[in-house]
């Protein structure tokens, strides 16, 4: 497996990929790279719909001209209290977030709950949070708001009175589901409401009726596998 910076011929396969509604996976295996790589690639330059293989191939180049050998010192400065890779860590949240943002989360949305993910508490501050990512508390806090109300995350007060955001609250990853599919329910619903004011019989309400059908065998499995992997992974004491 080819290691070291992507080349702009590279850069150009991924591009093709990308026009021909290829998998990051799919390209990855062409390229004989990891897919996080290609994951981080497209999405620090401009995402699936936004990329450009010349400009992200010149932006790379520009990044790396700016950065300057870091000091004994600075090196020290940015160890990690768990003894972690720094690199490798950010790497990882890179990718994390990348899939996060492929499947709709805003930017520093992702990047947070990537943060999140990849601490061995599973819980944050909102000033941890504002050291690690170097943005402001305000977009922490609607980054935290959001991922709140999708169900993502919970929030806690620990032994100092301090309120702290966790991923590891109860069954998030389910109650994240059943919102889900009571979201894919609701909308057959509304699809069922419409066959009757579009008239039975009519392309419009056929179509809409099989939408609702659809939405309905999506949402009830969704409910199933949801239940059956808490009882499986997560059983009851």
């Amino acid at each position: 497996m080819p290691g070291g910076r992507l080349t702009q011929q590279e850069r150009r396969q991924i591009a093709i990929g990308l026009a021909d509604g290829l998998a990051y996976a799919e390209i990855a295996r062409g390229l004989d790279r990891p897919t996080s790589t290609v994951t981080r690639e497209v999405m620090r330059n401009g995402g699936p719909a936004g990329y450009k293989a010349d400009l992200a191939h010149l932006a790379t180049e520009r990044r790396a001209q700016r950065r300057k050998p870091a000091s004994a010192r600075n090196r020290q400065a940015v160890e990690r209290a768990d003894g972690r890779d720094p690199e490798a860590v950010r790497e990882f949240e890179e990718a994390f977030s990348g899939i996060f943002m492929a499947q709709g989360l805003p930017k520093m949305t992702a990047r947070a709950l990537a943060c999140l993910y990849a601490t061995d508490s599973g819980s944050l501050t909102a000033s941890e949070l504002v050291a690690h990512l170097q943005v402001s508390p305000a977009s922490v806090s609607k980054a935290m708001a959001y991922l709140e109300s999708q169900g993502l995350i919970g929030r806690v007060r620990d032994e100092r009175r301090r309120e702290r955001y966790v991923v590891d609250e109860g069954d998030i990853w389910y109650q994240s589901m059943i919102a889900s599919a009571d979201g894919t329910s609701r909308l057959a619903d509304a699809a069922r409401q419409g066959v009757s004011s579009l008239g039975p019989g009519t392309q419009a309400a056929t179509r809409l009726e099989n939408i609702s059908r659809f939405l309905d065998f999506v949402s009830e499995s969704i409910v199933r596998a949801a239940e059956q992997a808490r009882d499986i992974l997560h059983p009851k004491a």
